[in-house]
């Protein structure tokens, strides 16, 4: 019988500090603190994500020991978030799990932040684990990617965004609707009031399996200039059916590329993984093609879907099992790639 393994792991890659326990596979605490500082501005201000994850990595690392009932001295390596993400937030959670590491001479574990969204779904729980070999869409305010997992190791990245990320389609076009930061939550929730069909924006049309969402941006932002310019009540008179038409078109244009892979490499498990994971009508789609196309379907649960450390824990425990360490001269990576 395998001993348990507690491993204390840190997520610092943007503008949320989080801080997770975990014994083996389960997660004994998972502590996020949310910067609020960042909706005055529409967007994520890189300096100041830096400065409040400063603020709050002390305490939500206390907090996270103090939660799963564990003492430091019990903890058997640290692991953090290498890249991708933010320089300086980065740098903040590797010298504190440097620093930690050093002091209690304990294993310090790198972790790739988006390896790690995926790797949510191996978190102990109520659902089953998905088969190997999975297709999973990774899909954020950074980054949308379709990636091949054939182990717990073995990542092979087949699609990407060639320009934004589909999270950033989302936050982009609530601030041409005058929504506030974050506003891919606020899109979706008046999305569910709306007619899909009312408006159409065009999907671009990528080689392979990559996406653009450059686009689509440009073509919603003339959009509504335009409308505007008739009826300058326009978007709070049809707010509901824009917000509708915008995410079907989105989800239209994730879901395309995901079933061509998909059929090109004769996958039948698919997931989804990251902070658009969320997305309702992305989740109902996704839930169709199991009932109707014999697909096995694995989302994660929502605590699991924006960035956490819990994720960062799981793949660290993977990495443990292997001894796959790392020095303390390790540097953060901005630009983190799937290998």
């Amino acid at each position: 019988m395998r001993e348990n393994v507690y491993i204390l792991a840190i997520e610092s890659s943007c503008d949320d500090t989080s801080a997770a326990v975990s014994c083996n596979k389960k997660i004994l605490s998972n502590i996020v603190a949310t910067q609020e500082i960042h909706k005055k501005y529409g967007g994520v201000v890189p300096e100041l994500a830096s400065r409040d994850h400063q603020k709050n990595i002390v305490p939500v690392v206390d907090a996270a020991l103090k939660n799963a009932r564990i003492s430091l001295s019990q903890i058997q390596a640290i692991a953090f978030t290498r890249g991708p993400g933010l320089m300086g937030s980065l740098l903040v959670g590797a010298s504190f799990a440097k620093s930690l590491a050093l002091a209690c001479r304990l294993p310090l574990i790198e972790v790739n932040h988006m390896k790690a969204h995926i790797m949510a779904h191996f978190i102990e729980g109520e659902k089953k684990e998905p088969d190997f070999p999975f297709l999973c869409l990774t899909v954020s305010g950074g980054h949308t990617q379709l990636v091949i997992v054939r182990d717990y190791y073995t990542f092979e990245l087949v699609g990407e965004t060639q320009d934004d990320a589909v999270g950033e389609a989302f936050d982009k076009a609530a601030k041409i609707l005058g929504l506030p930061y974050p506003g891919g939550p606020l899109i979706d929730a008046y999305a569910e009031k709306g007619d899909a069909q009312k408006y159409r924006f065009p999907i671009s049309n990528m080689p392979h399996y990559d996406y653009s969402f450059s686009g689509i941006k440009t073509a919603f932002l003339y959009f509504i200039q335009e409308q505007t310019k008739q009826n300058p009540l326009f978007v709070q008179e049809n707010m509901a059916d824009i917000c509708a038409s915008y995410q079907a078109c989105l989800t239209d244009s994730l879901l395309k590329k995901m079933m061509e892979a998909a059929r090109q490499y004769r996958i039948k498990t698919l997931c989804i993984a990251g902070g658009v994971s969320a997305n309702s009508l992305l989740r109902k789609r996704l839930q169709a093609l199991e009932e109707t196309q014999n697909y096995r379907i694995f989302i994660p649960p929502f605590a699991y879907c924006t960035d956490n450390a819990a994720m960062i824990a799981i793949s660290a425990y993977f990495k443990y099992l292997k001894k796959d360490f790392c020095s303390l001269q390790v540097a953060p990576l901005p630009r983190l790639e799937i290998k």
